[in-house]
């Protein structure tokens, strides 16, 4: 068996889409560790506070650590579904240069893993949807009317 090097170009081709769409998931992962940092360094200083301030201040600090866990909890589970998605991708460029390359038939595969890409992929936006209305909703909710001016 022998490649030409006209067959690693026709390999690469096939392979260019699926790595634009890694490329937006790489991107998507950044977005969501950075989310998962502010989240985390937020937990820190409500942490710190409650470690330090009166006691009279506890319940306010104790709320909003409340609604800050559970939004790490969901970044995490997107984060997990993003990088599932990027391993599944990973694959189908895997399979789509050994199936060219050694005239295998992994069509089969190669549809499978890209499914399970996008489900994952979908899976991850549904969960980041779901934490930014964690986030704003915890808003509304601590919000602080203004004062009403004559």
């Amino acid at each position: 068996m022998e490649i030409q090097v006209g067959d690693i170009g026709h390999i690469i081709q096939l392979s260019v889409a699926p790595v634009f769409l890694l490329t937006g998931v790489g991107t998507n992962l950044m977005v969501l560790t950075n989310r998962l940092g502010r989240i985390t360094d937020r937990s820190r200083v409500l942490e710190e506070k409650l470690r330090t301030t009166d006691p009279v201040h506890h319940p306010d600090l104790n709320a909003e650590l409340i609604t800050l866990y559970p939004r790490a909890h969901l970044i995490n589970r997107a984060i997990t579904l993003s990088t599932a998605c990027a391993l599944m991708v990973s694959l189908v460029i895997i399979s789509l240069f050994i199936g060219d390359a050694l005239s295998v038939e992994l069509s089969k595969f190669i549809a499978m893993f890209f499914v399970l890409a996008m489900l994952c992929l979908v899976g991850s936006f549904l969960v980041l949807l779901r934490e930014i209305l964690a986030a704003t909703n915890s808003l509304y909710k601590r919000r602080i009317e203004p004062i009403a001016r004559p």
